[in-house]
């Protein structure tokens, strides 16, 4: 894809931004990770696409209501192949991009903790929709290791209780039907109204209010990128956009950027 004529000359456009930029904000999404071997959502391989009843066990009201959904949600969780999987050259691109200098804040749609994994500061990054590596108690609110958890659950625990209150346990995650963290949705629109480029990596940008980051830079008159294996709903915003697999699109793009 890189070698395509109309890519070269969109790769080519957006290196000069990003050789230009000062301040760039990110927006990743699960095109990121595909590479690292996690399947994203809404892509034609995607975890819904493919299985649409899969989306019901990331549904708040249904996990709370159906033990059976919660029993179900912590063998996916067991087998979740994040807990094998390794931060691929578009995340490690980024951690390049933060040592530079030049970036300010990483907003990223996904859960799987490998942008932190590849090595970017987590004061960096806000994890708009929360983090697997995590487990919380929908009723007292504790936090442990999801590991932890997933101990019990190999040792036969279906549906492990919160060992402090016995509420129900789930990932540290936003699923539909709970609301985002305001001060993390805060940070992430003030970033994009701050920032000089906003690249958006592997999002399809269909999910608000995150997607909103992208029209906020653009109105202050920020340089937007997108780089996504699939057109999105706001190519017509971007600057410069550019398919393929962000493996290796992303370090194409940083090539010799210093």
């Amino acid at each position: 894809m890189i070698g395509d004529a109309a890519t070269s000359v969109e790769m080519a456009i957006a290196r000069q931004l990003l050789a230009d930029a000062r301040s760039v904000v990110v927006l990743s999404g699960a095109g990121m990770s595909t590479a690292s071997g996690i399947p994203d959502f809404r892509g034609p391989q995607g975890v819904w696409t493919k299985n649409p009843e899969a989306e019901k066990l990331a549904t708040i009201s249904n996990y709370l209501a159906d033990p059976d959904v919660r029993a179900r949600s912590w063998q996916s969780r067991l087998h979740h192949p994040a807990w094998s999987s390794e931060p691929n050259a578009g995340h490690r691109g980024l951690v390049a991009l933060e040592r530079q200098g030049r970036l300010s804040v990483l907003v990223t749609q996904n859960v799987d903790g490998l942008h932190q994994l590849a090595g970017s500061s987590a004061d960096l990054v806000v994890e708009i929709h929360g983090t697997m590596r995590d487990t919380e108690c929908l009723s007292c609110g504790r936090r442990e290791p999801m590991l932890d958890t997933l101990v019990r659950v190999r040792a036969g625990e279906v549906d492990p209780p919160c060992l402090v209150c016995g509420g129900i346990l789930k990932s540290a995650t936003i699923s539909f039907g709970q609301s985002l963290v305001e001060a993390d949705l805060e940070r992430s629109f003030a970033a994009a109204d701050a920032c000089d480029l906003l690249l958006a990596l592997g999002t399809t940008l269909a999910v608000f209010p995150i997607a909103q980051m992208v029209p906020i830079a653009k109105r202050r008159g920020a340089a937007v990128i997108i780089m996504n294996a699939e057109p999105t709903q706001m190519d017509d915003l971007a600057d410069a956009t550019i398919g393929g697999d962000l493996s290796e699109t992303v370090p194409a793009l940083l090539d010799g950027l210093a």
